[in-house]
């Protein structure tokens, strides 16, 4: 479920500059303590991870642990430490008990995400149940298509049939992509395609890489509105299509939301990802970064934008680090250039250990 509060710079800045901010740690020892902290100070003994602030919520909502669950999984794939599979079962277990019994939701963006994670789960354990847990939410997700509204697409909320958002789309498409790269199904590489080409239809600005928040079906209007959620999402639809089919113009789309991204949205003061809010939106920057590392391990990027990604990549982290935290706390918040007042949210921190957890990833490309 995304909340989206307000709109932010979009400034442009010359794609070489860089803050000359030093690191004296590695990537990985950073990435340790991060990840660390997401566990120490988030998960709950009743096998989920707090949603809100550290210390002071113990609720639970359903999307953000599929993130904050994702980043486990990222660490257990670095360290191939068992003590981080141990939080695989209690999680799955635990979510599902918080939920109500089921993994099933109104909001159609938030079953994606789970199901996301728990298709990762499946592909490093091969336990059945993980991907049973998929094909069940995937049934539910396909029903959100209809094309009474805005021609196809799918819905964002089970209620709201006519809201075609990019964050019902995106998601669902990469999750479909990778399906079929692991069953070779061709249904599954069907709706990423069609979900894809109906996205890149509605939701793009193929003029700027811009990928659009969402449609009204009932009138047709267009909300404008580019989050880093959105774009890397889309991204990450463009990568799986370009490693399915090798069609350049996959690549190109990579190309041309990445760099849309990394100039339009973000803080030009720091030459970071912006700041996108609290709760649902501190999310947003790390998403945004998982599919932005995925973009730069394919070849054939061309080298003068691949210099401007990764040197972008690299400033987030060393701003994130030496400016988005205390280093005696190791807690951030939803700007990675200010330290945080009071208490972190987990989607704050997850989002700031997705962009350690990636640039980790990314070193070792």
């Amino acid at each position: 479920m995304i909340f989206i509060t307000g709109f932010y710079s979009c400034d442009k800045v010359e794609d070489e500059y860089m803050f000359d901010d030093s690191i004296d740690e590695s990537w990985e020892s950073i990435a340790d303590q991060t990840s660390e902290k997401l566990i120490s100070e988030f998960w709950n003994e009743q096998g989920y991870f707090n949603y809100g602030s550290n210390g002071s919520d113990n609720g639970f909502q359903y999307w953000p642990n599929a993130h904050a669950m994702d980043v486990v999984i990222d660490t257990y794939l670095r360290t191939n430490d068992n003590k981080y599979s141990a939080y695989f079962d209690p999680w799955f277990e635990g979510v599902k008990a918080k939920n109500g019994g089921n993994y099933y939701n109104e909001f159609y963006d938030d079953m994606q995400w789970n199901a996301l994670t728990f298709l990762r789960l499946y592909e490093i354990t091969k336990e059945q149940k993980y991907m049973e847990a998929v094909e069940i939410l995937w049934e539910d997700i396909k029903m959100g298509w209809n094309e009474q509204y805005a021609g196809g697409g799918l819905a964002w909320k089970k209620d709201q049939p006519y809201s075609k958002n990019a964050c019902s789309n995106g998601p669902a498409s990469i999750l479909a992509a990778r399906l079929y790269q692991l069953t070779s199904e061709q249904e599954y590489l069907d709706w990423a395609l069609k979900i894809y080409a109906w996205q890149k239809d509605n939701l793009y600005d193929r003029a700027t890489g811009a990928v659009y928040d969402n449609i009204d079906g009932r009138t047709s209007v267009v909300s404008t509105v580019a989050l880093t959620y959105n774009q890397g999402t889309f991204l990450g639809t463009a990568v799986e299509l370009f490693r399915i089919t090798a069609d350049p113009v996959y690549l190109n789309d990579a190309q041309k939301i990445a760099s849309y991204t990394i100039t339009k949205c973000i803080d030009a003061s720091n030459n970071i990802l912006r700041d996108e809010g609290n709760g649902d939106g501190a999310l947003f920057k790390g998403i945004f970064i998982r599919y932005f590392v995925d973009y730069l391990a394919l070849e054939g990027i061309n080298s003068l934008y691949r210099t401007k990604f990764e040197n972008f990549l690299i400033n987030n982290g060393k701003v994130a680090w030496n400016r988005g935290n205390d280093h005696n706390v190791l807690l951030f918040g939803k700007s990675w250039s200010e330290v945080p007042v009071g208490n972190t949210q987990l989607t704050a921190q997850s989002s700031a250990a997705m962009l350690f957890e990636g640039l980790v990833r990314h070193s070792k490309y």
